[in-house]
This record gives structure tokens, sequence and C-alpha cells, in this order.
């Protein structure tokens, strides 16, 4: 469970840590490139899912954020009891970069629009500002910044609906816990067979 607890840990200073010096130090929309074309440090918000998606209005948010928090409760009990029955290390470190992503962008959802005033393309946002946050409790939008677009082209003329759009691919924005979610989850998939032997077997 020490091990658990540090992966978590780790992640979580990372991931904060990144997402402050972000959203206090680019406007909003701002890119910078970092590796050639590819990769850029590109600062965008959204509402709390994942790679940029959306749950529109404001019940949506809340009703995201409440389930969040459910599923990080779930993760947190399937985690200590994976630890109890003595699961193998490679499940414990998938549980715990899942559990660490979740807990990463419910810390934005929860509480940055309480300690963050709004940010824009004119306005960098300041931490702790006199005036108070942009939004209340649970409704506060999570901060993304890696982006790789890695095939800039655009579709052939032929292919239907979207013949001569643009293409970009990786096109959405992501930050460090969301990397850490599709990461254990990725594991838990490719490694399943080392993982859940029994049920994989049938057994």
């Amino acid at each position: 469970m020490k091990k658990a607890v540090w992966i978590v840990l780790l992640i979580l200073l990372a991931d904060q840590i990144l997402k402050i010096w972000i959203k206090s130090t680019f406007y909003l929309g701002e890119s910078h490139p970092v590796i050639g074309h590819w990769f850029y440090l590109h600062f965008t918000e959204n509402e709390g899912m994942a790679f940029g998606m959306r749950l529109g209005g404001q019940w949506g948010k809340l009703i995201l954020s409440i389930f969040r928090i459910i599923a990080i409760t779930a993760i947190f009990w399937w985690l200590k009891t994976a630890a109890k029955k003595g699961a193998g290390t490679l499940m414990i470190v998938c549980i715990s970069l899942i559990l660490a992503g979740a807990i990463g962008n419910i810390i934005d959802s929860a509480f940055y629009g309480l300690i963050f005033n709004e940010s824009s393309y004119m306005q960098l946002s300041t931490l702790f500002p006199k005036g108070g946050g942009y939004a209340s409790f649970l409704h506060g939008k999570v901060v993304d910044m890696f982006y790789f677009p890695i095939i800039e082209t655009r579709f052939p003329n032929w292919v239907p609906f979207y013949g001569g759009e643009d293409l970009v691919f990786f096109r959405p924005v992501f930050n460090i816990a969301d990397s850490a979610i599709t990461t254990g989850v990725l594991l838990l998939i490719v490694f399943q067979r080392k993982i859940f032997p029994n049920k994989v077997t049938g057994e």
C-alpha cells in the first residue's frame, strides 16, 4: 500500500504543479512549441471530462463532479481491497495511476473556481484573487496543456462528409491526470492475463 500512496502523491504533485504554473502564467489559448511542430504546451480548460470532452450546463458539471467523487471512492476501495489480498505490483500500479488521475482532475473541478479568477485571452489568472474565484465549489474547470498535432493535413476531397476539411492527429489537449488514467487502463487491458489470470482462464 505504501507503493500505491507514493505513486498517487507523486502524480498529484506533478499534475498540480504543472496546472498551477500553466494557469498562472499562460493566457487562455496561449501555445508554445516544446518539440518541433508536434508537441506544444497549449493552455485550455474544459468542464471536467477527459481530453476536453464536455457535459453541458451547470447541472451537467455538478453531476459530473459528483460522479467523479463516487468513482474515486470506488477506485480507492478497489485499491485497498487488492492490496489486502496481496495483488501483484502491476495491478497496484494500474489502480494507483487511475486513482491519481481521477483525484487530480476533481481537485480542479472542486477548488480551482474558488482559488483562481477567470482565465481569458487577454487576462492572466491569479491565485487567491482579492475579488474571489470565478466559480463555486465543484464548478471549476480542468486545466489542460499537452497538445500533440503529430499529423496536420486535410481529408481528401473524395472522403464523405469530411472531404477537404482539416485533419489533425492527435487533436485533444490533455493533462498529466488524463495521462495517468489512460496509462492505467491500457496497462490493465494489455496485461489482463497477468493481472487477472483466474478470470481470464475462467478458473
